[in-house]
């Protein structure tokens, strides 16, 4: 197997095999190019490729634990501006694989497996080696995980060889899988293209160009090279938040209409509960049709008298850390803003509106300004610790204000992550959450900038177990931010079910909460206890087996198993869905349960058990 870079420049030729517009890989850009430094194979090192006329293109390979971190470049040494429409982040030849793994998502049925054939997908080669098959796929926009996640698994079930590889990228991007003579594959990746994310870039005489990071690991099975690339991420969490600490918020208690009042109620219900944060959501500003008013950010003072410092202050009394909701970098129709074109993105010359929302140009003084004020300056003056950044529609395949609308994409998102940074910059220790509706930026380059992130939209649904396991394969459990909704109509049994599913990262609670029982209450500090029991498996841990029964999402049936392993004890956590059946983890003779939670005695209940081997 060998790993390289490509470029394709713009007015270069295609290759053939009826391949153009399917992809522009193998162009005569890359016929000019010659490897001057450095070997083609997976180990650590730089390699170095140039062209007669002053192009160099660099590949740099580090080891990463187990991984390996790609990052590509091209610098223009020539006396002329030249155009690209086409690079990798990493490009694989030589791969030998029949089954391909993807992992598929939408709003709140995040990361669901796809396993195929390489028949299945047509890429076997044809009769007479005549011809490329290409599938390629991606996502359009800045929701990067809208479609699919930035993550691919190759297997060769021959050898029991696994490859897997996580783009870092928060807008477009491609992967590519190509057949062409032979049985073996080439598989590349990066942003999206001229053809499939209209990205064109002008690189001057003497600029470098950086293609977003690539990271690839090898392994003998699924869950191996998932783990690999996970661990391979190095976000930068919050000193504050260490230690797996327990979050509430309060959107599905009071659906939108916060007040002093009633967050002063749930912070004397749960202010000796064991809980970090109570996390104020939308709603807090504008008038009561709060969705309107997105962009002013404005304190709605007759829901909280004198601004959010009173409640702040009231939550740091009860030993708990406040938190509160944003969505900066969007607008709605209610915002005075709305109809300033000068500082909102534009395309043809437009402002870009997208189900009544428009967004603001990140890359605009103006607007960091602003957000300065109305963001990172409320935070600060009102003594909020932890903010929830959400994100609700994409700005598509791109916008106006560089050489093409990918490459505007491009650099609108790239600088609302740097405004990421100048929040964690400028309130050190601050605890971010990443949201997008749920789970639409699940991706490392975002995931690096935050200390946690909503898992899914997904809040009381039957399927919050199948989505919480799915998240093991992209990112780090200890940042995976899993709801429990508790309703006051809630069994023992529906209470352990939505609690279990939480084992899978950081619980987070919701709902009900004044008006459970004093039983239903000791049903869910018996979860809480059981979770601080487990709380180093979950972070420091390795998923090791996420069996799960052919099921759908809206109606699930069957069940899983989730195993999780540090330092000899184990965290198994079973859902049971529709037409399930009990099954427990395989002890050994020598197996020690240490703690159990839950029965697991019947359809849609749960069992967790933390053993030692």
């Amino acid at each position: 197997m060998k790993i390289f870079g490509e470029i394709k420049l713009k007015g270069d030729g295609y290759a053939g095999g009826f391949s153009c517009g399917a992809t522009m890989h193998g162009s005569a850009t890359m016929e000019r190019f010659t490897l001057k430094e450095g070997a083609e194979d997976l180990s650590e090192g730089t390699s170095v490729y140039e062209d007669k006329e002053g192009l160099t293109l660099k590949v740099v390979k580090i080891r990463d634990g187990g991984a390996l971190r790609v990052k590509t470049s091209v610098t223009n040494q020539t006396d002329r501006t030249v155009t690209l429409e086409m690079m990798t982040s990493f490009a694989l030849s030589e791969v030998s694989a029949d089954r391909i793994h993807r992992l598929q998502s939408f709003w709140s049925a995040e990361g669901k497996l796809r396993s195929e054939s390489v028949s299945d997908l047509l890429l076997e080669p044809s009769w007479n080696r005549c011809g490329l098959r290409i599938e390629k796929f991606g996502n359009t926009g800045s929701m990067p995980v809208r479609k699919y996640f930035p993550f691919l698994a190759l297997e060769d079930s021959t050898t029991g060889e696994f490859i897997g590889i996580q783009l870092y990228l928060a807008s477009t991007w491609q992967m590519e899988i190509i057949c062409k003579e032979d049985d073996r594959l080439t598989v590349t990746g990066g942003i999206g293209d001229r053809d499939f994310g209209q990205w064109m870039k002008d690189l001057v005489p003497g600029e470098t160009f950086d293609a977003p990071e690539a990271v690839i690991a090898i392994g003998s099975s699924l869950e191996e090279i998932s783990d690999l690339l996970v661990k391979a991420q190095h976000p930068t969490i919050s000193p504050v938040d260490g230690n797996m600490d327990i979050m509430f918020n309060e959107y599905c208690t009071t659906w939108g209409n916060p007040s002093y009042a009633n967050m002063k109620k749930i912070c004397d219900k749960i202010s000796n509960k064991g809980i970090r944060y109570l996390v104020i959501d939308s709603g807090w500003y504008g008038s009561d049709a709060w969705w309107e008013s997105i962009g002013d950010w404005e304190v709605n003072e007759e829901k909280f008298p004198g601004g959010m410092k009173p409640i702040a202050d009231y939550i740091r009394s009860q030993g708990m850390i406040p938190g509160l909701w944003y969505e900066m970098e969007s607008l709605a129709s209610g915002s005075e803003h709305y109809n300033d074109p000068e500082h909102l993105i534009r395309k043809d010359g437009v402002p870009l509106t997208v189900g009544g929302r428009r967004f603001w140009d990140m890359e605009d003084p103006w607007v960091i300004d602003y957000l300065s004020e109305k963001v990172i300056s409320l935070l600060k003056d009102s003594g909020m610790g932890y903010v929830k950044i959400d994100y609700n529609d994409t700005i598509g395949m791109g916008c106006d204000g560089a050489e093409s609308i990918g490459e505007g994409l491009r650099r609108k998102v790239c600088a609302s992550q740097r405004f990421f940074e100048k929040i964690r910059k400028e309130i050190p220790g601050i605890v971010i959450e990443n949201c997008s509706s749920g789970g639409h930026r699940l991706e490392p380059s975002m995931m690096a900038l935050c200390s946690q992130a909503s898992f899914s939209d997904a809040h009381e649904i039957k399927s919050i177990p199948l989505i919480a396991a799915n998240m093991h394969r992209v990112i780090r459990p200890d940042q995976s931010q899993i709801w429990a909704v508790l309703r006051a109509t809630d069994s023992k049994e529906r209470i352990e079910y939505s609690l279990a599913a939480t084992l899978m990262g950081r619980m987070c609670l919701s709902g009900d909460i004044y008006d459970l029982s004093d039983e239903q209450w000791g049903f869910v500090e018996e979860g809480i206890n059981f979770y601080r029991k487990c709380a180093d498996v979950i972070k420091n841990g390795t998923t090791v087996c996420i069996d799960a029964s052919d099921t759908t999402y809206n109606e699930p049936k069957g069940r899983q198993l989730l195993i999780r392993k540090w330092q000899g004890r184990c965290l198994a956590i079973l859902h049971r869905f529709e037409d399930s059946e009990y099954i427990e983890p395989e002890f050994t003779p020598s197996s020690r349960v240490i703690a159990q939670y839950g029965s697991g005695n019947a359809d849609f209940t749960a069992k967790a058990w933390l053993y030692e081997e």
